[in-house]
């Protein structure tokens, strides 16, 4: 957390008891949405507004520090910013999200054929299927490198 609070003052931002509370959440559990985050947030520093949620997840998302991924269907789930170029399996069943190293290992890791000028920096891969506990006979498993947390 030290990390983190001095990222945000090094951001010349304050470092506030919700702030701290949503990245708390976030240190704990990845891929959650911001209903998951308030409901943490509260158990840490009682009475807290979802709309003070919404805006503290909305100023680290454009700091960069949190991740949002927005999946067809669902609200915007988040994690911290790692940095590491890491894309997601998602389950069509249960809708557990697992990390998983890009098998590229360097930003951009795709590239469009046609960029029509635009500089490429980053492409968001997501890899749709069934997880373990969801495919009948396939014992549950996170295979080497991944990190399964579920939303």
């Amino acid at each position: 957390m030290k990390e983190l609070e001095t990222r945000l003052r090094e951001l010349g931002m304050r470092v506030t008891r919700p702030r701290r509370a949503v990245l708390d959440e976030l240190l704990l559990r990845a891929h959650i949405d911001v209903a998951q985050i308030a409901a943490g947030a509260r158990q840490r520093i009682g009475r807290v507004s979802t709309q003070a949620v919404y805006d503290v997840v909305h100023t680290l998302t454009g700091a960069g520090i949190l991740r949002s991924i927005e999946l067809p269907g669902s609200p915007a789930v988040f994690e911290l910013a790692r940095g590491d170029n890491h894309h997601h399996l998602v389950c069509r069943a249960c809708g557990r999200i697992a990390d998983v190293p890009c098998p590229v290992g360097k930003a951009p890791c795709l590239r469009p054929l046609d960029a029509t000028g635009y500089a490429i920096e980053e492409a968001e891969v997501t890899y749709w299927g069934l997880c373990p506990e969801c495919r009948p006979g396939i014992p549950p498993a996170a295979p080497h490198g991944t990190t399964i947390t579920t939303h």
